[in-house]
């Protein structure tokens, strides 16, 4: 496997693309390009969250894709602590929308302008994204073919189509989001993720709906799977369900699972990826071999019948 990180913009250091190239060999796919995963982590737009990067990437690359950790502008960088956003936030224009979907965009292209060197079907790039990462890569669904995305980086429409989406525990709906009950502390991180992705504390309903890709979805936004749980308390289940809703009424193809138990932040719901007891969930665990029989359906590799042995 070729592992290395790129920075996309030569002049900043906290966006960038990790690959995870396979290396081709003619007992595989002997030069065939395989299907590839960009992958957006979570981190309520606040930062890039670790477990669901590089673990995450392991889990595709073992279904035989190539996989990508982009690292999108976020508010606080590495030197920052976490708990300096109780301290209050104030807009930084580096991370206000369309930034992150931009970054998306960004990681898009270089995988076209690699797509030789590393054997990426470019017919074949799959989003996937957690939570805000989650949020980015439907956003990013929605506003792949419009102008905010090909007019400025003054490019045809495929070089940034996504092939399928998969989402996990995803925020969809800001206005939805605006209604929903939340404690003391799910206040305080919703205002600074709303404060880094919109620049300001409170935003109009128009300016919330241009980020609510549930509202969004057109006939030419890409196949879906969503997964989330129903005790989701930071991020409610009816955000996936109104994306899942959303899909049905544009005719869009899609994949539901909610799954009864287990809190926000699940990644692959294993040891590979938890940091506490409450991460592990054997039961919500299943829709990482779920979404791989889903993608199986679109993203099959071209192999012959039978083994030149048989």
């Amino acid at each position: 496997m070729i592992v290395e990180t790129i920075k996309l913009y030569p002049e900043r250091e906290d966006v960038t693309l990790t690959i995870y190239v396979l290396q081709d060999s003619p007992e595989l796919l002997d030069g065939a390009n395989r299907p590839a995963v960009l992958i957006c982590p979570g981190g309520a737009y606040l930062s890039c969250s670790d477990r669901e990067a590089e673990p995450v990437a392991m889990r595709f690359a073992a279904m035989g894709y190539h996989a990508f950790v982009l690292r999108y502008s976020v508010y606080l960088d590495k030197h920052e602590p976490f708990e300096s956003i109780f301290g209050g936030v104030e807009r930084r224009e580096h991370t206000v929308f369309p930034a992150a979907i931009r970054d998306i965009g960004k990681a898009m292209l270089t995988i076209h302008e690699n797509s030789e060197a590393w054997l990426v079907d470019t017919d074949r790039i799959a989003l996937c994204g957690f939570s805000a990462g989650a949020h980015n890569a439907a956003t990013y669904s929605v506003y792949w073919d419009k102008p905010i995305l090909t007019d400025h980086y003054q490019v045809s429409e495929e070089k940034l189509r996504p092939a399928a989406t998969i989402l996990g525990y995803t925020l969809s709906d800001y206005l939805f989001m605006k209604e929903s009950e939340k404690d003391e502390m799910a206040t305080l991180l919703f205002d600074a993720s709303a404060m880094s992705l919109l620049g300001e504390a409170s935003s109009s309903d128009d300016r919330l709906k241009e980020v609510s890709p549930a509202l969004l979805v057109t006939d030419k936004t890409p196949p879906m799977f969503l997964w989330a749980t129903a005790s989701d308390a930071l991020v409610p289940v009816g955000h996936t369900l109104r994306m899942g809703m959303a899909l049905s009424e544009q005719k869009i193809p899609f994949e539901m699972h909610v799954f009864e138990d287990g809190p926000h932040g699940l990644s692959l719901a294993t040891q590979a990826t938890a940091n506490a007891k409450t991460l592990v969930d054997q039961n919500a665990a299943k829709w990482i071999d779920l979404a791989d029989a889903w993608l199986m359906k679109r993203f099959s590799f071209e192999l012959q019948d039978e083994t030149r042995w048989d």
